[in-house]
């Protein structure tokens, strides 16, 4: 007779008010951009031009937890301009595409900004996000990321990517520094 499957317990924001002690303690955020920061989907032109569409809630987001001193970094394989382009609208200093290895690209991002990937959150949907998922101190994943890091991750958002995903993260960081609701004070998100 076969056993029943075993029921695991959902990372999501339940469980992680009881965690937000590893919240408090990110000095960076990592994100990834196809399937986190965007819906996954490339939008292709006639011209052959490749565009993203962003999430204006989780810019809003990020900016704030600028604001409360967290460095944020993007890190993607993809490499078109609009990746920078968002960076630059939302005041990100750290950005890399065309990124192979995301853990050695964070690795050598932490040694030059003098923090510990003990101190480094990163938020990955799919496979070549495990190894630095594995790595960092505090691994998240969104709703629809693949099972593998949605199992890798420590928290899970409610919120699929694209969707508001970062800003359910960058909110868990403000709290967990006592940041409150307050917004960023200038530009859009």
């Amino acid at each position: 007779m076969a056993k029943p499957a075993r029921r695991t317990r959902k990372k999501t924001a339940v469980s992680a008010g009881r965690s937000l002690d590893r919240f408090k303690a990110i000095r960076l955020l990592s994100l990834d951009v196809d399937g986190v920061l965007t819906d996954g989907g490339l939008y292709y032109a006639d011209d052959g031009t490749v565009s993203r569409k962003f999430s204006v809630r989780d810019g809003v987001g990020i900016k704030r937890v600028l604001a409360l001193g967290i460095a944020v970094a993007i890190v993607s394989a993809g490499t078109t301009q609009s990746i920078h382009h968002r960076a630059r609208t939302l005041g990100v200093r750290h950005v890399m595409t065309g990124v192979e290895n995301k853990r050695a690209a964070i690795e050598k991002l932490c040694r030059d900004l003098g923090c510990a990937l003990a101190e480094t959150a990163h938020v990955g949907d799919d496979l070549n996000d495990l190894p630095l998922l594995e790595a960092v101190g505090l691994p998240l994943s969104v709703a629809d990321a693949v099972p593998e890091a949605r199992a890798a991750a420590r928290y899970v958002t409610r919120r699929r990517g694209g969707e508001g995903a970062v800003r359910e993260i960058c909110d868990l960081l403000a709290a967990a520094r006592g940041g409150g609701k307050r917004a960023p004070r200038s530009g859009d998100g």
